[in-house]
């Protein structure tokens, strides 16, 4: 290993250079935090100079590099190449001088502090004084205290000449300690995560704070803490570059290993972030997407989530790494060549031609299937409405089905259809018969849908524009049913289908009090049932009658069941 000063060397003469070059053959005990001799030779030529030293000790005492800065900061290298793994410490401590005025004895800045916690040193010293004596400060991480956020611990030393201290066994029973919390943390069933919202200050982020815990849930994440901010997003880091290192550590602190962000983040925004940070950075796409791929169990449904993966993941593709720029060689690969990276785009790109047209075919068989039901004068009653408002359950209630009803968003993707049998709401004129007619179960809609899945799950929604009726269903018991149902109007307008059809169902109304059923029918007419207890399904069976129109359906001379 080349053994040469860094940082700020700028101005320095030979000799003051060579000085400070003179550390590298100076050694400590293993069981050393800090020799006396090291700290005073430090202090001294840091009193010297003006400008603060500091060196990296590995655990077997050996100086490994000798950093300088100004007065007041402290330029550290790249550490990349010591190990650090989830629960371990990076095998170096952080040993400098400190210039400051703060007080008699050595002090740690708010810098130092942020650096032993990201970058996760064995500790961080401080050292102040002359030949007299040297005084010390000393902080390491210690397990975190979640409800407090302490996860540092910091000591100080007088003299460090009347000091003893066996390191190599203190540092050892740290390590011991944080790798037990983190063995704790592991055996939960999920994964920890930070949630991180900007806003404007007179928005209300709640509902979508409440909807991204929502779907972290679905996904098997459990969120640990959220951060909102009330400002314009940063172009770069959406947060600030100040408030990103703030969040990193605490995301340490909590030992959450995920940051997810409500939003969707730039490429260029999401790059920043992951480039700041060793822990897993989504956003509420990337969320949304993976939620979509754990769900969808037909061949056309993971084509399509695989599709808008493929879709969206493409702009995010970027070199990690100076191996990713060799050129590939041989025969036909002579002269420029294409990058690794050119390689992997075009590949995707390939992938993305060819599942495009294999759901051409798909389309073109449920287009098929649907001029059949025109041609036999088929209605459809398409149920469709905000995630996990009880679609599901609606559907296996109406038609005495078993598809999954789950109380997670987007348990249904792959979409469902089955014969129902509509009662005559008025047996004297249908002459005392009901009809049949196909209902179908679709995915379920959601604020910031990704344009992605949109595109790719088109196939799959264009069944709602041969649909006779719209069964609109709504959470009756959500405290944000009226604004998840004007979300669901807003997609449906942009998908051009505003004058479609629409019966609103009110549902899971036996979760609140008749006068807020009442309130809400004032804001929100529509049918009140709980499919659940299986009330109001003949008002319902009603209105669907009522709504279809009066042509002759497949079946229509049935008898009462």
């Amino acid at each position: 290993m080349s053994k040469e000063v860094s940082g700020n060397t700028k101005g320095l003469a030979p000799s003051e250079l060579k000085a400070v070059h003179k550390l590298f053959s100076r050694s400590l005990g293993a069981q050393e935090i800090v020799s006396l001799d090291v700290a005073r030779e430090m202090t001294l030529l840091a009193e010297r100079l003006r400008r603060r030293i500091g060196i990296l000790v590995d655990r077997q005492g050996h100086i490994v590099e000798v950093v300088l800065g100004t007065k007041d900061i402290l330029y550290l290298p790249d550490l990349g190449r010591y190990r650090l793994g989830r629960g371990r410490l990076r095998t170096l401590r952080l040993v400098f001088t400190d210039l400051s005025k703060e007080s008699d004895d050595a002090t740690i800045p708010y810098d130092i502090y942020a650096d032993l916690e990201r970058l996760r040193f064995d500790a961080v010293v401080s050292l102040r004084g002359g030949k007299n004596r040297v005084s010390m400060s000393y902080a390491y991480l210690v397990p975190a205290n979640r409800s407090e956020g302490a996860a540092v611990m910091t000591e100080q030393v007088r003299d460090i000449g009347a000091f003893e201290m066996d390191f190599r066994e203190f540092i050892d029973s740290v390590e011991r300690s944080l790798a037990s919390e983190v063995a704790q943390l592991d055996a939960g069933d999920s994964v920890g995560a930070v949630v991180v919202g900007v806003y404007d200050k007179d928005d209300d982020p709640e509902a979508s704070l409440a909807e991204l815990r929502e779907l972290a849930r679905t996904a098997g994440v459990t969120i640990v803490d959220a951060v909102v901010q009330r400002r314009k997003p940063d172009p770069k880091t959406f947060i600030g570059s100040g408030k990103l290192e703030e969040l990193v550590i605490r995301c340490i602190r909590l030992g959450a290993d995920m940051l997810i962000f409500d939003t969707e983040l730039k490429p260029s925004q999401w790059r920043a972030i992951t480039n700041s940070t060793e822990l897993k950075v989504i956003d509420r796409s990337m969320l949304i997407l993976d939620i979509f791929a754990q769900r969808a169990g037909s061949a056309d449904g993971r084509l399509q989530v695989e599709l808008a993966q493929l879709k969206y993941n493409l702009p995010r593709l970027v070199e990690k790494d100076a191996g990713l720029s060799r050129l590939s060689g041989g025969i036909g690969g002579r002269g420029p060549g294409e990058t690794k990276l050119e390689i992997g785009r075009r590949r995707i790109r390939d992938r993305i031609a060819d599942i495009e047209r294999r759901l051409e075919k798909v389309k073109e068989s449920r287009d098929f299937r649907r001029t059949r039901r025109r041609e036999n004068k088929v209605q459809l009653v398409s149920i469709v409405g905000y995630t996990n408002v009880g679609k599901s359950t609606l559907f296996n209630v109406l038609t005495n089905s078993s598809v999954t009803a789950e109380n997670k968003l987007f348990a249904t993707l792959d979409p469902s259809q089955r014969k129902l049998y509509v009662p005559p709401s008025k047996p004297e004129a249908d002459g005392g018969v009901g009809r049949m007619a196909i209902v179908s179960d679709t995915v379920g809609f959601i604020r910031k849908l990704p344009v992605e899945l949109e595109t790719a799950f088109r196939a799959t929604l264009e069944e709602l524009y041969e649909a006779t009726l719209l069964v609109h269903v709504v959470d009756a018991s959500d405290r944000d049913a009226l604004g998840k149902y004007r979300a669901v109007r807003r997609i449906l307008e942009q998908m051009s289908l505003a004058d479609a059809p629409e019966l609103v169902v009110l549902n899971k109304v036996d979760r609140i009090s008749e006068a807020e059923v009442l309130s809400l029918k004032a804001e929100l007419p529509g049918v009140a049932v709980s499919a659940v207890k299986k009330i109001g399904l003949g008002e319902l069976l009603a209105e669907i009658d009522a709504r279809l129109p009066r042509v002759t359906p497949y079946g229509a001379a049935l008898p009462l069941p």
